[in-house]
């Protein structure tokens, strides 16, 4: 009699125990290669699951038998068939019909009468049970996880899953990179293009699973991650949300402003060529806008130049153009003016380190009040559990006052995740600092797009009158020389007074870091990026000159004990 062999692995959980198709297709050759009786004439092997109808593979095998090809079917187990009321259905109704004569199985004795097609109907059905059970399983433990603020299934991008707790922690590799991304967005002079090109140079890629993963990010991912509210603090299941318990990358503002970002119109008008420093100025005259356009000579020389757009029907403006170059110039200008110089520099960075060690010495003070509470709420806790216990006092007031300590509790744990999270001003404030020295050559070498970012962080109300640039620049970067030489200036003081408060200048850092100023978050994430791409510069150079370098210092082995000689050291 003629077979058909077919073989049907899952890659769900349902299929976890069950053997690979390579190792059915060994067992039942095993079983029935000997026997004359069984000649198997075509081999059908298919990846999927069999919960619910429609497998390409075994609707085929099954129009063959139709057609009569074969007369039989040769499989593992009953479940390799069918786990769904449908298709076992459908072969107890080929048996039926006498268009399937006969089933062999390598796990279970099947004969073509009453009694075995009612085995077989039972063996179908407990089949789908187990199925049907192991779905309802796996949903009550979904919806367990979620409520105590976990994500089922694998952690985005920027975070791991942890086997040991169950829950998911964030990547020390790739959360940074992952927020770094989000401050870049929020600067809104990033298109999802250029984000996804930022981190194929930072080198962020997917995590390597065991068949996938470990590649550079798509544009489609980096969109994906932008609007993911999972990294708010969010979880959303099935169209619903609950709060995260895992450390969120951004605040939900953040967030927020993000996706007013995004969903802002993307159709852009067609542009031949980028000029740097278009919509960021007026005009003098008549507070028009300022645009650019490519100029060709009688000689075929061709020049850019800036000039006011005349907008203003009843204000006519009798400026005229400027050429690039020139207002490139002194937009250098403005830029190398913005200096503290060395020694105010270095003194603004030691009072920050000085800041930055105090701010320990209370952290750490803070975190042992902290522990303190915790221990008294505990023991106020264990207290109030055994008045109740000794029924000294009665069921309502026992609820009361352990509600009034659950509370405490609470207040005390947000306390201590707002203090962990390790931000404050001080971090923002040497990122600002440390840029004065580096922003002449940042726009003397960056490209158009990086001198139009280094335009809007420094610069405020930027005019052009009679071919001469007008601008303010934003605190902390100031033109005032006074502020350049004597610390003095930078409490905002006269004179020769002196004043140990706090300087004006981390004043207002501080003031603008508390109230989220978007224009401190877009200037700090742009500054932090170039000096990020000064130091790999800079890492570069050293291990061309020092080829040691990239091998890394020599660890001599003890293979005895496993250790290093250099860590035991």
């Amino acid at each position: 009699m003629r077979y058909f062999l077919y073989c049907r692995k899952s890659t769900e959980s349902e299929d976890r125990q069950v053997l690979s198709i390579e190792s059915q297709r060994q067992e039942v050759l095993k079983a029935w290669d000997k026997d004359p009786g069984v000649e198997i004439v075509g081999v059908y092997e298919e990846s999927m699951s069999a919960k619910a109808p429609g497998r390409p593979v075994f609707d085929k095998m099954l129009n063959e038998i139709e057609r009569g090809i074969a007369d039989g079917i040769v499989a593992w187990h009953p479940d390799r068939l069918a786990r769904n009321s449908v298709d076992g259905g459908k072969i107890v109704y080929f048996l039926d019909r006498k268009s399937l004569k006969d089933l062999k199985f390598a796990t279970y004795s099947f004969e073509n009468n009453p009694q075995g097609k009612f085995m077989l109907s039972i063996i179908f059905g407990y089949s789908k049970y187990y199925v049907d059970s192991l779905s309802e399983n796996v949903k009550r433990g979904y919806r367990t996880k979620i409520a105590k603020g976990w994500r089922p299934g694998w952690a985005p991008i920027g975070y791991l899953n942890d086997p040991a707790t169950k829950t998911i922690i964030p990547d020390p590799e790739r959360f940074p990179m992952v927020r770094r991304v989000f401050d870049l967005a929020l600067t809104s002079a990033y298109s999802i293009r250029d984000l996804t090109r930022e981190t194929h140079r930072w080198g962020l890629t997917t995590v390597q699973r065991k068949r996938i993963g470990g590649k550079p990010l798509t544009r489609s991912l980096v969109h994906h991650v932008l609007v993911n509210d999972f990294y708010s603090g969010v979880i959303t299941w099935q169209g619903q949300t609950y709060p995260g318990a895992h450390v969120p990358v951004v605040t939900v503002a953040e967030f927020d402003k993000v996706q007013s970002i995004l969903r802002r119109s993307t159709k852009a008008l067609p542009e031949k060529h980028m000029f740097p420093f278009t919509g960021l100025m007026r005009c003098g005259e008549c507070g028009s806008a300022i645009t650019a356009e490519h100029k060709v000579n009688r000689y075929g020389s061709r020049y850019v130049y800036y000039h006011c757009t005349k907008n203003r029907l009843y204000h006519p403006c009798r400026q005229r153009v400027i050429a690039a170059d020139v207002l490139e110039g002194q937009f250098l200008t403005f830029v190398e003016g913005l200096s503290l110089g060395p020694g105010v520099l270095s003194w603004l960075l030691d009072q920050l380190k000085e800041r930055e060690a105090s701010r320990l010495v209370e952290q750490q003070a803070t975190f042992s009040a902290r522990e303190r509470a915790a221990q008294t709420l505990a023991k106020e806790k264990a207290n109030l559990m055994t008045l109740r216990l000794r029924e000294l006092i009665d069921d309502t007031e026992f609820v009361r006052e352990r509600r009034h300590i659950e509370h405490e509790e609470r207040i005390l744990a947000e306390a201590g995740l707002a203090a962990g999270n390790g931000e404050t001003w001080i971090e923002p404030a040497r990122v600002l600092i440390s840029s004065h020295e580096r922003i002449a050559a940042w726009f003397r070498e960056g490209d158009s797009h990086a001198k139009r970012q280094i335009v809007e962080a420094l610069g405020s109300n930027l005019r052009v009158m009679d071919k001469k640039l007008l601008c303010e620049a934003t605190f902390p970067f100031s033109t005032d020389a006074n502020c350049a030489v004597c610390p003095n200036g930078l409490y905002g003081l006269d004179g020769n007074r002196t004043f140990k408060g706090e300087p004006k200048i981390f004043k207002i850092i501080r003031q603008k870091w508390e109230r989220r100023d978007p224009q401190l978050f877009a200037g700090v994430a742009l500054f932090k990026e170039l000096l990020e791409r000064d130091r790999l510069k800079e890492r570069a150079l050293k291990m061309q000159k020092d080829p040691k370098m990239k091998k890394g210092p020599k660890v001599e082995r003890t293979w005895k004990t496993g250790t290093d000689d250099r860590l035991a050291a």
